[in-house]
């Protein structure tokens, strides 16, 4: 009889563990797919950022001055709509942290003309990028841009310093190829 029951116990045990490597395994597979679609959609963005003239990141409230050179910006997403897209064909709007340098005579990137912050990109057939103004109610113009559900994330620093160091990189082979 004892015997039998520590059988029962050692078959519910490994039961368990062998349900438990299953969810971890599930689990770390979503983790994997949704970095992915980060990683895509961040560079969707960057792209989009990258590509865009003086001017019009002028329209997008940044002002990079008369000297301006190449865009170089790093992006990270942290969250997009709708939330439960699964391949970045499904995403219409990307909402991210970014920070964009320019490149100019002379400047390297500690020195570079900086814009930084949240973001919000709508993809699709016109592009839209909406970047909150600067200056006193500045908060509240971020939550008017990014839903409820991702303010917090709004505010928060870049969580992957590699991210901003793969700009710095890349705006440091702009320069040397001036």
């Amino acid at each position: 009889m004892i015997l039998t029951r520590r059988k029962g116990v050692v078959a519910a045990v490994a039961a368990a563990l062998v349900l438990l490597a299953g969810v971890s395994v599930v689990l770390g597979v979503h983790r994997a797919a949704r970095h992915d679609l980060e990683r895509s959609l961040a560079d969707q963005v960057t792209a989009l950022l990258e590509k865009a003239t003086p001017a019009e990141h002028h329209e997008h409230g940044h002002d990079f001055g008369e000297d301006a050179g190449r865009v170089v910006c790093a992006v990270e997403p942290f969250g997009f709509d709708p939330p439960d897209a699964r391949e970045a064909s499904q995403v219409r709007w990307v909402y991210a942290r970014h920070m964009c340098a320019i490149t100019g005579s002379g400047t390297n990137w500690a020195m570079s003309v900086r814009a930084s912050g949240p973001i919000a990109v709508r993809l699709g057939g016109a592009p839209w990028v909406r970047v909150p103004e600067p200056g006193p109610g500045y908060p509240d113009r971020v939550r008017e841009i990014v839903p409820e559900r991702y303010h917090e994330e709004a505010f928060e620093e870049f969580a992957d310093e590699g991210v901003i160091e793969a700009a710095r990189e890349r705006f440091e082979r702009q320069q040397a190829a001036r």
